[in-house]
Parts: structure tokens; sequence; C-alpha cells
């Protein structure tokens, strides 16, 4: 669940099996009291406009969509007795378009792209902020995906890392305390190489800071440290010894985070 704010108002988004549902019962409380916000949408639901979007958008998204019934309540739309509630409309038409969802944060739901089009209901300004606030808010998702992607393959090249290690550096029959060692140490080749200081050394620098100097990293420090994880990984299969590999890897994360400054000056690397 996500929250943005349109003109003052808080918004909530949920996600249901991946697709983003924004609260048509918080955009109708942006416009009256929370009693009036039932009676917003269900006046809007019974016009024939919307009859109109809603039931070809379910034609265009929904193969479940039961076209006889939608066109039955257009048939209706304008009259004076006509009437119709959101449950009424997903029962009988089979809708997936909106959906309502009971409990402390319920509500009526509807995909970004109905609940879009209520904002007219709203007003024009609230519609289109509503519309940049959502992008704003999957833009900035999208961001964090990027760097949350590249923290997991950071750890997943350190397995391979962590492998080549038990294999040509750890002897037979130590203990576990002393291959814990032995790892702490060949991660801290990495951290000397890239960040100038081991991972206590970043603790002891920054006591307040929860977690190690590799959470705190750029996504170019992360780009970088994936490629020395394998590399180093190479160097162990080749026998170098720490010194050696410390020196090479040193120089190689020297190299390469000129060159990722260098392609994020120039856009390139968002």
């Amino acid at each position: 669940m996500a929250k943005i704010s349109v003109e003052n108002s808080e918004i909530t988004i949920v996600s249901v099996e991946n697709v983003d549902y924004i609260s048509l019962t918080d955009m109708a409380n942006a416009k009256e009291s929370e009693s009036r916000a039932a009676d917003i949408i269900k006046n809007w639901i019974r016009t024939r406009y919307a009859l109109e979007f809603l039931s070809t958008w379910e034609l265009i998204n929904n193969p479940n969509f039961k076209v006889v019934e939608s066109d039955h309540f257009k048939m209706q739309a304008g009259l004076p007795g006509f009437t119709l509630s959101i449950s009424e409309w997903i029962e009988k038409t089979d809708a997936a378009g909106i959906i309502v969802k009971k409990g402390k944060y319920g509500g009526t739901f509807a995909h970004k792209d109905i609940a879009f089009e209520f904002g007219s209901a709203i007003s024009v300004s609230f519609k289109l902020y509503l519309i940049t606030e959502f992008q704003r808010l999957k833009e900035e998702e999208q961001k964090q995906f990027g760097w949350s992607a590249k923290r997991e393959l950071a750890k997943i090249n350190y397995r391979i890392h962590t492998d080549a290690i038990q294999q040509n550096l750890i002897p037979k029959e130590l203990s576990s305390k002393e291959i814990s060692i032995i790892y702490a140490n060949e991660a801290d080749v990495l951290n000397v190489a890239l960040f100038g200081i081991s991972a206590r050394q970043g603790r002891d620098a920054n006591p307040e800071e929860k977690g190690n100097i590799r959470d705190y990293a750029t996504m170019n420090q992360l780009i970088c440290l994936s490629n020395l994880e394998n590399i180093n990984a190479i160097f162990i299969q080749e026998n170098l010894s720490q010194n050696q590999r410390l020196q090479k890897l040193n120089k190689i994360a020297i190299h390469q985070m000129k060159v990722l400054e260098n392609i994020e000056e120039k856009h390139f690397l968002k």
C-alpha cells in the first residue's frame, strides 16, 4: 500500500496481483465529507458517459466481462429512477476494473485508468495533479527497484566469490569460526579496494549508522563491487596472494569508478 498527496488530500494506492488500484473513496473525500463520498461515486457510475467508459475499458482488459448486463445498465442510464451501486456493477458484469475492499483500510478502488477518469468528477485540477503525483510515485519506485536489483546482484556475485574462497583458500577440516574469519578477511579485500576502509573501520567511523558500508554505497559503487567480486574470484582461482589481489583490485576499482562517474556526468547512466 502506498499513499500520494493530491491537493492536500491523501490518496491510497493498493497493489492487487501487481496491478495498481487507486482509492476512489479517498478521491471523493477530497471533494466532499466522508459521509458524502459514497454518493459521489454512486452518482458518477450511473451516468451514461461513465458506463460507456467502464464498459469499453472492461471489453479491452477483461475477457470475462458480461457485455449484455452492461448494455442493460447503459439503456437505463439517465432515467429518473435508475440507481446503480459499485457492488452491483461488479457482481452483475463480473467487472475487474473496480474493486471493493472491506476493513479498516477498505473502500472503493479502481484501476489507474478508471481512477484518472473519475478524477474529472472531482475537478480538472485534481485529475491533473493526481496523474502527476501517481507518475512521480512510479518513477521513484522504479529508481528504488534499480538500486535494489543492483544490490541483489552484488549479493549473488558475492556467493560466487565465497564459493571460490571455499574451493581455493580454505584448508580442510577448519572450524566454522575459522572459516568465517577467512570470509571476513576476503570481504574486506573488496571493501578496502573499493572504499579504502574495512567493514570494521567503517562501523567505527560511523557508529550511529546501521548495517555496513555496502548498505550506503552509491549505484556506481554497487556496479563496481559486483564486477570486483567476479574478478577476485578469478584471481583466487589463479592462486594470487591476497596482497597481489588487493593491489590489482584497487587499480581496477579506481579505473572503473572513473569510467562510471564520467558516464553519469554525460547523463548516459541514471
